[in-house]
């Protein structure tokens, strides 16, 4: 079980405040959609929070502050998946999926039979084993976006960040992916996704940090948090709901 927390977390970057005066508190077992406009430091906030960027304020693992902690130690506790990842060399599939066991392993250590039941329920998880031999630079964008889903999973966090994980999928691994996100929060583990799928953020997602222009424009479970007004005024759009209970948004048109 993992706690994470941020305390007045802001991100500067290029001379401008891309993240500013963020603070949140949240438990294991939780499933976070992080969402917001293009450019409103949803990546930004992502990153302060795996402690990969320089950010003033503090974000807190299990009480302790990440700039204090080894990096070995917070790639352990909280395995984070950027969005965008290019691939270079022609590794194969679950050679590739076996780095996410580097935060276990001593320096020189060998993977051991602990760490390949680990990859193999990856690979099985994010529905990718029948690509385990492959080249990894031989696979669609959509194939490409599991596996590397698949190399966070193998890690085996307590904490798991992932920063637009169904990008390049087609509804239906978009589906399957927002279900196996929700199956790990279901487990325990502290899930943050950084989504602009809003009708499958509002049906799957515990919880939502809404940002705009790189504030919390609102923070709740997503039938408080997204509200006809806010997306209004943080999207600019117009949407319908489904009958209480039944978990359903459907944006309609732009207002403005």
């Amino acid at each position: 079980m993992v706690a994470l927390a941020a305390e007045h977390v802001g991100v500067r970057l290029g001379g401008r405040d891309v993240v500013r005066d963020v603070s949140m508190r949240l438990s294991a077992g939780t499933l976070v959609g992080v969402l917001g406009p293009n450019g409103a430091g949803k990546s930004s906030l992502m990153k302060a929070l795996a402690g990969l960027l320089p950010h003033s304020g503090r974000v807190l693992l299990d009480g302790v502050d990440v700039a204090g902690l080894a990096r070995s130690e917070t790639a352990r506790k909280l395995a984070y998946l950027p969005q965008g990842q290019t691939l270079h060399w022609p590794l194969a599939v679950e050679r590739l999926v076996g780095l996410g066991r580097l935060p276990h392993l001593a320096p020189l250590s060998a993977i051991g039979p602990a760490d390949r039941a680990a990859i193999e329920r990856a690979l099985q998880r994010a529905d990718v084993a029948h690509l385990a031999g492959r080249a990894a630079t031989e696979l669609s964008g959509g194939e490409r976006a599991r596996v590397m889903l698949a190399r966070a999973l193998a890690v085996e966090a307590p904490a798991l960040l992932v920063d637009e994980p169904l990008a390049n999928l087609d509804p239906a691994h978009q589906i399957a992916g927002m279900e196996l996100l929700r199956a790990e929060a279901d487990a325990g583990v502290l899930v943050l996704a950084a989504l602009h799928d809003l009708p499958l953020a509002y049906r799957h997602c515990d919880h939502i940090l809404l940002l705009h222009e790189g504030q919390l424009a609102a923070e709740g479970p997503a039938e408080t948090a997204l509200t006809p007004e806010t997306l209004a005024r943080v999207y600019g759009i117009s949407a319908s709901f489904g009958s209480p209970g039944e978990r359903l948004l459907i944006p309609r048109e732009r207002i403005r």
